[in-house]
């Protein structure tokens, strides 16, 4: 069996996603408002750094850096789960309103409560999932029609007017905060990473593990329902068992993530559609390298976006839009 582990090419190209991953790293680390000489960086990550240089490494730069991995590791995955299991390779948490669905509760948790560290910070991916799996659990039951399985048009435009629902709901709510807290929700939903600090990597962590561990269980049937449903009904797969539960945890990923991110879209739609052209369909090979991209696309539209315009730079989203708005419009037009 053709496949990641046996490949040489699939090596090589894994091998140069992470060298890639590697340097946008390490730029991220020295690139910003006060920049790293080389020279500064290894002082300071071999520990002999000035106490200037370890706060804008470690306090500052390194959790944000993190974050964003994490984050676009979270979308990409997230996404390409939500292709295969959908079979419409236009699906991504933020088209199809999964990322304003979070919004939403986000927007009502600070209405009500404080926007401090402490609990908010473990308590926010709670509401946002739950914002994420409402929105996800009525699109899939108003584009699901019984003999014919998802119809991926119907799919899009039930994405596409939810969120639209649901962005007018959030300008509704957001125009009644306070100017902090409303400034707050308008980073947030321009994408604009800001869990970035230690207490939101601690947070964000275990989703991601527990979620990417239940996913990467199930790639075998992954593979059998994004190719051939009887054929998976026929070897033993509960098809919409294992549907649902890929939902609920692609849904968990992406609103984990956009909670401690913002509203970031299309790095769900392009990493694993880069990946399938990489390395073929195999989910145990594509979503893995998805990942990887996925991370690399984020920390790279985060690091732009902080060198661009100094010192409050450009959302990441803003990057991500201008890149993936294009992207999306170009698949669409080969969608028959």
């Amino acid at each position: 069996m053709k496949g990641f582990p046996g490949s040489v090419k699939n090596w090589a190209i894994f091998g140069a996603a992470l060298v890639l991953l590697f340097l946008v790293f390490l730029i991220s680390m020295a690139a910003g408002y006060i920049s790293l000489t080389p020279a500064q960086l290894l002082r300071t990550i071999t520990g002999s750094g000035t106490e200037r240089e370890n706060l804008i490494l470690f306090d500052f730069r390194l959790p944000r850096i993190l974050i964003t991995i994490l984050a676009g590791m979270a979308f990409a995955v997230a996404g390409g789960v939500l292709q295969s299991i959908t079979k419409n390779p236009l699906a991504d948490p933020g088209i199809l309103g999964i990322h304003s669905g979070a919004g939403v509760m986000v927007v009502l948790y600070i209405s009500f409560f404080s926007v401090e560290p402490g609990s908010f910070v473990y308590i926010l991916p709670l509401f946002a999932f739950l914002g994420g799996m409402i929105t996800a659990a009525i699109i899939y039951v108003l584009s699901y029609k019984r003999g014919e399985g998802i119809h991926p048009f119907r799919l899009v435009l039930n994405g596409v007017g939810l969120a639209t629902a649901w962005s007018g709901a959030v300008l509704m709510i957001s125009i009644r905060l306070e100017r902090s807290d409303y400034q707050f929700m308008a980073n947030w939903l321009a994408g604009n990473i800001w869990g970035d600090d230690w207490p939101f990597v601690f947070a964000f962590l275990p989703w991601l593990v527990l979620f990417f561990l239940i996913i990467f269980a199930r790639l075998q049937a992954l593979n059998l329902l994004n190719v051939d449903e009887q054929a998976a009904i026929g070897l033993g797969v509960r098809v919409e068992k294992e549907r649902w539960i890929l939902l609920f945890s692609a849904v968990a990923l992406a609103s984990a993530a956009v909670s401690v991110t913002g509203g970031i879209s299309f790095i769900g739609l392009i990493a694993p559609h880069m990946a399938r052209r990489l390395v073929g369909p195999r989910h145990q090979v594509f979503l893995p390298l998805s990942a990887l991209i996925g991370a690399i696309l984020l920390l790279s539209a985060d690091t732009i976006g902080r060198v661009i315009l100094d010192p409050k730079g450009i959302p990441a989203g803003v990057i991500v839009a201008v890149i993936g708005a294009p992207y999306f419009l170009y698949l669409l037009s080969r969608q028959k």
